[in-house]
């Protein structure tokens, strides 16, 4: 079939809604891998590119231009104190853990028991020196933003054939997205004891970037 010009691999059986009409519909072939990996950019990277483009756009609104985000992050009581504190230490940019073991048979020791007892016990994450490199940080988002639309492109290709309905591609487009923004926060919580509240709404963000996506492929999905 020809989408706007271009070729698009599938047959033109349309996809309905009525029962059993998944397993009558066509399956596209099967190309190599790489033939599929330029086939999906090539179809699809219209949407690919907007979708980014408004989850950009709606990213920067929420964390600049709102509250929502505000409270996510605590101040430590005597911050200036804190950070003269440790400061000598000059502990390198890294993961951290307070207090941490080697071994399960440390961390069943006497010794780093009484550690955890007294406290404090953290999880930190050390910056560089210096202001954040925003600019960077940015530009490594929308490269993130690009490869999630990828993935919904990518599946919804395999799942779907041309003409199918929007409520169909919303779905497929929408799951895969909403997985790859919100499915991993939660095991920050679940282990590390990451606020409860800060994760919930970092889900809902996700969420509203997922509908950004599948309704930006819904939209444009070649028929």
């Amino acid at each position: 079939m020809i989408t706007g010009g271009r070729p698009f691999p599938f047959h033109t059986d349309q996809f309905d809604d009525q029962p059993g009409a998944g397993h009558d519909r066509a399956r596209p072939a099967h190309p190599k891998s790489k033939e599929i990996v330029m086939t999906v950019l090539h179809v699809f990277w219209l949407p690919i590119l907007l979708s980014s483009v408004f989850v950009f756009v709606a990213s920067s609104v929420i964390h600049m231009l709102l509250p929502w985000h505000k409270s996510d992050y605590s101040k430590v009581p005597n911050e200036d104190k804190v950070m003269d504190g440790v400061r000598p230490f000059a502990i390198p940019p890294g993961d951290y853990m307070v207090p941490n073991c080697s071994s399960t048979q440390e961390m069943r020791s006497p010794e780093f028991k009484e550690k955890v007892n007294k406290g404090p016990v953290i999880v930190m994450t050390v910056y560089p020196n210096g202001q954040m490199e925003i600019g960077k940080s940015m530009a490594l988002w929308f490269l993130y933003l690009i490869v999630v639309s990828y993935f919904a492109a990518y599946v919804s290709y395999h799942a779907l054939p041309p003409g199918a309905s929007c409520r169909h591609v919303f779905r497929f487009a929408g799951v895969t997205s909403f997985l790859a923004y919100a499915g991993a926060l939660w095991q920050m919580s679940i282990w590390y004891r990451r606020s409860w509240v800060t994760t919930i709404k970092t889900t809902i963000d996700g969420l509203i970037f997922a509908g950004l996506t599948a309704g930006t492929f819904g939209w444009l999905w070649p028929h």
